[in-house]
């Protein structure tokens, strides 16, 4: 875009409101001559003789705010056709980009003269009539015409498909497309899965769409400007009341229990896979060598057992919570639907190169559900996405690499349905180890017959039914979260103040009064904790951790397999341990960091690494966590005052019930 000067139409607008209120309700009319007064400029000369090339020809973009003409894709209908409008939309599908002829030179032998003709279409700027693309072979005399390709004028001329982006689209509502034309510098300039503030005109053509009957036109956006926004679309807007609040919390020495307690309050239990989740929504670090290596930071998790064990309810928690996330089936999903797919425009007949979900989530997460229903070719599709976070497409004359920086959450059954604790583990699941390698995380999920542990489950399930309010889980999202741009004053809502505990939690403490013990977070201050500690907070290791994370490594490698004295297969590893094994121990550790908002992965952070690794591995658990458990199943641990030396250690502050 090095052809392009970026105008502020806010400057525009102080100085001249005639031009700003011209431009956006009459932009075929006033960009041309804003084009032309910039080659002026530039090149006086330029209005005295035809261009000679379409190097020389200069444009001017536009940036700002636009006021009404700030729109989503799905806000955009007839009564912005012919008008500057801005939007915000992710890239899904772009052609190959071919030349456009603006103007062919024609040399006659007979009568050594030459002839030159100029082509306008409608996607073009200008409320000119388009001319006829008929191309000359004969002058009016009948004499034969050369085309002197050299003198011919040529312009650039791409097409690209955008939609609004999947976390804002309306719940059970496909997102809407739209088609934009990008010529000369603003091609090649956006690739599939890029998320983009695009300017343009919307405008309405001919085309096969259109029909004498209905009186339908197809209709496009003409380009102006167009910038990547990046992951800052993920960014939320802290004031200064969640910053304190923010960091009051990340101060607590149980952080990350606590956090971990509060998410998916109307699952019970699934302690170990709700601090698997956290750590995954906060993720580690990225890395890119100066070699042109790609360590990832995202983690993945897979969640592999019985029927009726929450697996599909706690994907559906994760796509309420992350920022940025997508929702496929293992039936419904293939490879290329996942990844990427070369399609052909039924107009033009030309190669399209369309993005799949794991593309279309980059920066975010991907939750596929019934993993285990997807044909082995469609899982191998995804392998090079879970590790190297990239899309290589090589067909139909089209090679390419595409973005796909997400993680993974899996939901799957066993092989025979149930779990089978006679079998090993890899028996059970029948993955690949090149796939179960990718995942960090293998959660083995069981329905065991417990007559205390049921009776507990029964009684929070029917509290959950008893003390359900109104937008609570399992309401559809609220459409006031799923709008592009607010038109209120984005510093409206500066000073309010986010819930930082959840009041109505009488149907999570399954008969127990509400204490310190077991208040939980509100869930949007959850989000914006989370993606303050995403953003902000980069962690860098410490030598304390980076020992204990070797020797977790190497204890991991040797731990020996097999069957204990009963004949159960509980040293069987869930997982097979590799040098990817390293990397997760790293990941954890650096996201247990940032659930602490340290910028240092410290030797306590490693040691969560290890008892996380060690529980998927093994469902190791702490004897501490095991005296927990039992006074929990006693119904002793909300009126007992006294405490092991362990827990002391891991008090919290006092919540004043007022606060919650």
């Amino acid at each position: 875009m090095d052809k392009r000067l970026i105008v502020n139409i806010d400057d525009i607008r102080e100085r001249r409101v005639e031009y700003f209120d011209g431009i956006r309700n009459s932009p075929m009319e006033y960009l041309p001559a804003f084009d032309a007064a910039l080659n002026e400029i530039i090149n006086p000369e330029s209005s005295n003789r035809k261009l000679k090339s379409e190097e020389d020809f200069y444009h001017v973009g536009l940036d700002g705010s636009f006021g009404a003409n700030e729109i989503s894709p799905r806000s955009i209908n007839a009564k912005f056709i012919g008008k500057l409008v801005c939007l915000e939309a992710i890239v899904t599908r772009c052609s190959i980009v071919r030349p456009k002829i603006l103007r062919s030179v024609h040399y006659c032998e007979k009568t050594k003269m030459y002839h030159s003709r100029d082509y306008r279409d409608a996607t073009m700027s200008g409320n000119s009539i388009p001319t006829s693309t008929v191309y000359p072979k004969e002058d009016e005399n009948g004499n034969p015409l050369t085309t002197e390709y050299g003198y011919c004028l040529y312009r650039d001329f791409q097409t690209v498909s955008i939609q609004e982006m999947p976390e804002r689209a309306p719940a059970g509502l496909l997102p809407r497309p739209l088609d934009v034309i990008f010529e000369d510098d603003l091609v090649d300039c956006v690739k599939p899965g890029d998320r983009v503030r695009l300017v343009g005109t919307y405008r309405s053509i001919g085309g096969k769409v259109s029909t004498a009957a209905s009186g339908t036109f197809r209709t496009i956006i003409l380009a102006n400007n167009v910038k990547l926004i990046g992951k800052d679309i993920l960014k939320s807007d802290f004031n200064n009341v969640d910053m304190k609040h923010i960091k009051e919390i990340g101060r607590r020495k149980n952080v990350f229990d606590l956090i971990a307690r509060s998410l998916a309050p109307s699952i019970y239990g699934h302690e170990y896979v709700k601090k698997a989740i956290l750590l995954l929504l906060l993720s580690g670090e990225e890395k890119n060598l100066q070699d042109g290596t790609h360590i990832r930071g995202d983690i993945n998790m897979l969640m592999v057992g019985d029927p009726s064990t929450a697996k599909s309810q706690i994907l559906r928690f994760v796509l309420n919570i992350a920022p940025l996330a997508i929702a496929t089936t293992g039936r419904g999903s293939s490879g290329v639907g996942l990844t990427a797919a070369v399609t052909t425009d039924r107009e033009t007949g030309e190669r399209r190169l369309e993005a799949g979900a794991m593309v279309l989530a980059d920066r975010g997460v991907v939750c596929i559900d019934e993993f285990d229903k997807m044909t082995d070719s469609d899982r191998v599709a995804i392998h090079e996405v879970m590790e190297q976070q990239t899309v290589t497409i090589a067909k139909a004359g089209i090679h390419t690499s595409l973005n796909a920086r997400c993680s993974v959450v899996a939901a799957a059954n066993p092989i025979y349905g149930r779990y089978d604790d006679r079998k090993r583990p890899f028996e059970n699941i029948a993955l690949p180890d090149s796939l179960l390698s990718r995942f960090d995380m293998l959660f083995i999920v069981l329905d065991d017959i417990n007559e205390a542990r049921d009776r507990e489950i029964a009684e929070h399930v029917l509290r959950v039914h008893r003390f359900n309010n109104n937008n609570e889980d399992g309401t559809p999202v609220d459409d006031s979260n799923m709008t592009i741009f607010n038109n209120t004053d984005p510093n409206e809502n500066e000073d309010q103040e986010t819930p930082v505990w959840e009041k109505s939690t009488q149907y999570i403490n399954t008969g127990r009064k509400q204490t310190r013990k077991n208040a939980i977070l509100s869930i949007p201050f959850i989000k914006k904790y989370i993606q303050y500690a995403k953003l902000r907070i980069h962690p860098t290791l410490t030598q304390e951790a980076v020992d204990i994370i070797s020797d977790a490594y190497v204890d991991l490698r040797s731990a020996p397999e097999g069957r204990d004295a009963q004949g159960n297969g509980s040293f069987y590893k869930t997982l097979p341990v590799t040098a990817r094994t390293l990397e997760t121990l790293i990941r954890l550790a650096t996201a247990h960091a940032k659930a602490r908002l340290s910028n240092t992965v410290q030797a306590k952070d490693a040691k969560v690494a290890k008892e996380m690794m060690r529980y998927v591995l093994w469902k190791d658990v702490k004897e501490r966590e095991r005296r927990k458990k039992r006074r929990r199943m006693n119904n002793n641990e909300a009126d007992s005052d006294e405490e092991s030396s362990e827990e002391e250690e891991d008090s919290e502050e006092e919540v004043p019930l007022s606060d919650m």
